[in-house]
């Protein structure tokens, strides 16, 4: 599904969207964004690139990024809640991941963990775009992202 037809499916059906983003600093709201008539359906979108801001911003328990990390599906998940609530939001979709150059601790380059909440509860998953480049990782998270919204905007 093209971005227009995100914005568009999700107007038609009076959804509100969120982003809660890390890795790909604001990539995808910037993509939701470039849609005339975006700001009916976009209302917030997070750019919590520190382990500081996720917290401060989206409510991400402290104790989770020295035990699992950042980069992690449970992260993914707490930040997608965190800006659904935040944002009185429909739909949140999450990134946090390792967009390189090189790995991150035990992560490799192109691990991104992906959260998606919506009112009914909250899904995560892991991709592992490998060793692109920094450039090609975030525009793949962006391309996930935004299928992950299209979905989750087509079953609501």
């Amino acid at each position: 599904m093209k971005t227009f037809e995100i914005v568009e499916m999700a107007a038609d059906k009076g959804l509100v969207l969120t982003t809660a983003e890390s890795c790909t600093g604001g990539m995808v709201a910037a993509e939701l964004t470039e849609i005339p008539g975006a700001s009916d359906i976009l209302t917030h979108g997070f750019v919590t690139y520190s382990n500081r801001a996720k917290t401060q911003m989206l409510g991400v328990d402290p104790e989770l990024f020295p035990r699992v990390g950042a980069v992690s599906e449970e992260v993914a998940a707490e930040m997608a809640v965190g800006a659904l609530n935040v944002a009185e939001a429909d739909i949140a979709v999450s990134i946090t991941g390792v967009a390189g150059p090189g790995a991150s601790g035990r992560k490799p380059e192109g691990m991104v963990c992906f959260g998606l909440a919506t009112p009914a509860g909250v899904e995560t998953m892991t991709v592992q775009f490998g060793p692109l480049g920094r450039d090609r990782v975030r525009s793949a998270a962006t391309r996930q992202a935004l299928d992950l919204l299209a979905q989750a905007v087509k079953r609501a």
